[in-house]
């Protein structure tokens, strides 16, 4: 039965839970479920022009001439742009200025944006674009990353983006027992559901306001506004409805040309891409090789590890340098490794983009870590489960990087957790016709071809940014009548953020109604979406303003009755004291009065690694354990993913519904990694980019996922002591799921997506 809630109380009379805690419903859910949710696709003006972008279709080439004449001829075209209609800066970029808004001289990827068009219909649009006449001088595409440190420079700025050497200890110790191994993961897509789409309507004072489901506003304003030419106050961004975000929300591929062409028509500008678009546009997750070796003493103790670690950063820099820290920060995973020999690089390529994604870096390094931990266990003849006992992480242990873990790391009890968890039946103790083979429901397999296999991995993930980020947010809380309104720049992407400042405010003011208002760039700036920062940096200053507004609305009070503020209690819109002589609403201690309060929340500094990738560069860490139970038909190839079971250090559960939520959506996210995502490149071209060929799990191939331990140990410098929930299982659960198919297989698994040869039996 569908429940409907309205100003907070469900239809039935009984109050809807609320404060910190509670399993709070998100307040946009109805909406979404009604198609009523306002997403960017939805977006019109009076006097709207459609835009499309004319794209690059080659991965490398020299651009001899770009001809728009015909195109801009067409009936119906407002406007044509190239990178000569540019005028502020020719480049951009979030971590280093180095992707042209259009092409200029060179081509380095397939789908690179070359010119725009802006017409009267989103037809005439595409076939003008389709219409510029591009001549190129084709060129022999860098493809293979290792290749990338002999190769002719592919940009000015030279092909290698950076290079971590981590030195840990002793260098020349060898170990009783040394395994090595080579991994290969591969090129994930954000693949989002919604249609991607912006905005862009010209201001009376030469400026523009961008409408786009941005997840960084102010620092997507600001790569705007510079490639503009304007300052950064004639440019304004307004976040429209966001449908989840997993790095594809966070490129200026869309705001800079639309912006370009609203400005020049003195229109607005819209543009809805094509799945094909979405695909080529936006960055990836970065594809990667590992080489490592693990020396262990005879007692499964590990001394030393050594790792090569290249990740594709494709023709620009994004987050690279990003995704390499935490690559080479966790190349040993959390164990306790007394020695490391790491060194990760990233270089260009002329493959598409890579930058940011859930667990960049930490999942790539956690599948191989773990496939030598497996590999180590073999040799030794030491069960998986007590090899990994004997090495875990805990508190006061030191990273490879030198960086103490002070944040709780109760490595040893996740893992015991799901050592200890109920294995799933199997299939034979149920009749036949119910059995759910690998393939799907009466697939080609026999039964007797069919093997089960169990997997543990472990894995960590660091919060908010790194190496010296400066990591800040602010809020306003507003308190007037009976509502309270929250002000905060801090995007709604799915992560629950709108929903977390609503039960802030409600345990703090002990006020029901409290509404998240809507999002641009004229308020401060609350940072990127990502590792779990509006949790902790933009929860944080709801809350220290929720706590301002509180001492207002009780200061009066206490002077009133000559005591301090901290024997007076709010709570279910009651304000009562220690001694009960004092109980009034919080209505009536408004007196008619609006409270307001502002305030920032900024976390402990962090520091860049050094030269030899040394330094305290995280605020905090998080940490899983997973056990992976899967079935193998060991003729055909095909797995099914039976059970995931799963223990995180979750720090404080804020709300039990959505946390769990989340969790659910990263391990389905993972098992997507692990079986089935892999966007095919060939010679740097994307081939068949669509969700046909890319095979996205569904809910037929989400196994059944049981969270069997959250452990709430606080992490006393974080708000609320809570930590990242939904990056966590991203990065465990394919080391997992690979390791359950060794399990079954008896074969060697170093490549993700699995290929259905690796599960071959005999191949």
């Amino acid at each position: 039965m569908t429940e409907t809630v309205e100003g907070g109380i469900r239809l039935g009379g009984e109050p809807e839970p609320h404060g910190l805690g509670a399993s709070v419903q998100a307040a946009d859910v109805y909406a979404k479920a009604a198609g009523t949710y306002p997403y960017a696709a939805d977006l019109w003006a009076e006097g709207l022009l459609w835009a499309a972008v004319h794209r690059a279709p080659h991965p490398h080439a020299r651009i001899v001439s770009i001809d728009t004449e015909e195109a801009a001829a067409m009936p119906g075209v407002r406007a044509v742009i190239t990178h000569a209609d540019v005028p502020g800066d020719a480049a951009h970029g979030r971590r280093v200025a180095d992707q042209p808004a259009f092409a200029r001289d060179v081509v380095r990827y397939y789908g690179e944006p070359i010119a725009a068009v802006a017409a009267d219909h989103p037809d005439t649009a595409r076939l003008a674009a389709a219409a510029i006449d591009v001549e190129y001088e084709v060129l022999e595409p860098v493809t293979d990353p290792e290749k990338s440190f002999e190769s002719e420079p592919l940009h000015p700025d030279g092909n290698l983006l950076r290079h971590i050497p981590l030195r840990y200890g002793d260098h020349d110790v060898v170990g009783d027992v040394v395994v090595e191994g080579l991994y290969r993961i591969g090129r994930q897509d954000p693949a989002p559901v919604g249609a991607e789409a912006a905005l862009a309507v010209p201001r009376p004072d030469g400026g523009v306001e961008l409408y786009t489901a941005s997840t960084d506003p102010h620092t997507d304003r600001d790569l705007a506004a510079a490639c503009f030419g304007l300052p950064p106050e004639q440019v304004k961004i307004v976040v429209t409805g966001v449908p989840g975000a997993l790095g594809d929300r966070d490129d200026a591929s869309l705001g800079v040309p639309l912006g370009l062409l609203a400005m020049r028509t003195g229109c607005p500008v819209k543009i809805a891409v094509t799945r094909e678009e979405s695909f080529l546009g936006h960055p990836h997750r970065h594809p990667t090789l590992l080489r490592y070796r693990h020396h262990a003493d005879s007692e499964g103790k590990l001394l030393k590890v050594e790792a090569q670690i290249l990740l594709d950063g494709g023709a620009y820099a994004d987050t690279s340098s990003d995704a390499l820290a935490a690559a080479v920060s966790f190349a040993a995973g959390p164990y306790v490794v007394p020695h490391a020999v790491i060194d990760g690089w990233v270089v260009r390529t002329n493959n598409p983009p890579s930058g940011h994604m859930r667990g960049e870096g930490a999942m790539q390094v956690c599948a191989a870590y773990e496939g030598q931990m497996d590999k180590l266990a073999e040799r030794l003849g030491i069960g998986r489960v007590e090899l990994r006992m004997r090495n875990v992480l805990a508190t006061g242990d030191l990273l490879p990087t030198g960086q103490t873990v002070t944040c709780p790391a109760p490595v040893a009890e996740l893992l015991t957790a799901v050592r200890e968890a109920p294995l799933p039946a199997l299939p034979k103790e149920g009749p036949e016709s119910e059995w759910l083979l690998p393939g799907g429901p009466e697939g080609a397999g026999e039964p007797s071809a069919v093997r089960r296999g169990i997997g543990y991995a472990l894995g960590m993930v660091h919060m908010l940014g790194a190496e010296g980020t400066d990591e800040v947010s602010t809020a306003t809380v507003k308190v007037s009548g009976s509502v309270a309104t929250v002000m905060c720049a801090a995007v709604e992407a799915g992560q629950g953020f709108a929903t977390l400042a609503r039960q802030i405010v409600q345990e703090t003011l002990g006020i029901d109604e409290v509404h998240v208002a809507s999002i641009d760039t004229d308020q401060p700036p609350a940072g990127a979406g990502a590792r779990g920062r509006h949790t902790w940096v933009s929860g944080g200053a709801v809350e220290r303003a929720a706590k301002m507004v509180r001492t207002q609305l009780l200061q009066p009070l206490a002077a009133k009755f000559g005591m301090s503020t901290e024997l007076l209690s709010i709570a279910d819109g009651k304000i009562t004291s220690y001694d009960g002589v004092l109980s009034t609403t919080v209505a009536e201690a408004l007196e008619g009065k609006e409270l307001w309060a502002t305030a920032q929340c900024r976390p402990h500094p962090t520091e860049p690694l050094d030269e030899t990738g040394q330094g305290d560069a995280f605020v905090g860490l998080a940490f899983a354990a997973v056990r992976a139970v899967v079935d193998v038909d060991i003729e055909l190839g095909s797995i099914r993913v039976v059970e995931v079971a799963l223990a995180q250090d979750v720090g404080r559960i804020l709300n039990p519904r959505q946390l769990h939520a989340r969790i659910e959506a990263g391990v389905t996210q993972g098992i997507g990694t692990a079986l089935t995502e892999h966007l095919r490149v060939a010679k740097g071209v994307v081939r068949h980019p669509d969700l046909t060929a890319y095979a996205l799990p569904t809910a037929l191939d989400a196994p059944d996922v049981k969270i069997v331990k959250l452990i709430e140990e606080r992490d006393v410098v974080a708000p609320f002591g809570a930590k990242a929930a939904s990056t966590v299982p991203v990065v465990v659960s394919p080391a997992a799921v690979a390791a359950a198919v060794r399990s079954a297989t008896g074969r060697p698994v170093n490549r993700l997506p699995i290929r259905p040869q690796a599960a071959v039996s005999g191949s």
